[in-house]
């Protein structure tokens, strides 16, 4: 991997291919098209995963409700369930630089090597164009688009909104569910679920 010590080059790339003022996505439409930069400065389109379930996750490694998630190993399974499906997983920081959240590409990359992030990319969205587009909320905030580019999913991982890690074990995970019914080629029973976690710390 290339040396990545700056977010500069991330905060050029963060442009979404339509106005930053979109409405939100909608359940049953192609899902807004984006190009952000990953850890290594690299250019990552969203529509280049055409014909492949593409799972969007907001994160925010300051978030109470992420570390809930990842502290468990809960997040890093979830991520290598989707995988071993044949699914692409962008997680995507929109934290602004001087908020919660924010990280360089360098400080990135450490964080997944300890956290063991199973992520396809890890993606900066500093700007927040991509995040505001999506209307996303919270951290972690997910969303599923199909190997047609339909959004299929968007809400919470799952139906236990709190930072508890005891929650985990008797919670519905929305997202594994729901890649289990796409790949089954079944609809998607709980389309729209409650978002919760940290609000994400988009520029002012």
């Amino acid at each position: 991997m290339r040396n990545f010590s700056s977010l500069a080059a991330a905060s050029v790339a963060a442009i979404a291919l339509a106005s930053p003022l979109a409405a939100a996505q909608r359940n049953g439409a192609v899902a807004q098209d984006f190009k952000l930069t990953d850890v290594n400065g690299q250019t990552v389109q969203l529509s280049q995963f055409r014909g492949k379930t593409v799972v969007l996750e907001w994160h925010n490694p300051g978030c109470p409700f992420v570390a809930k998630h990842y502290n468990s190993g809960n997040m890093q399974a979830t991520q290598k369930a989707a995988r071993q499906q044949g699914a692409v997983w962008l997680t995507i920081n929109s934290g602004a630089k001087g908020k919660q959240g924010h990280m360089t590409g360098a400080e990135a990359k450490a964080l997944i090597a300890e956290q063991k992030i199973m992520a396809t990319n890890y993606l900066f969205d500093p700007r927040g164009v991509v995040g505001k587009a999506y209307a996303a909320k919270t951290t972690p905030h997910m969303y599923i688009i199909n190997d047609k580019g339909i959004l299929v999913y968007q809400g919470g991982i799952d139906d236990k909104p709190t930072a508890n890690v005891a929650d985990i074990k008797t919670a519905r995970n929305h997202v594994l569910a729901a890649l289990k019914e796409i790949k089954s080629g079944d609809k998607v029973s709980v389309a729209q679920a409650r978002p919760y976690g940290c609000s994400v710390k988009y520029a002012s």
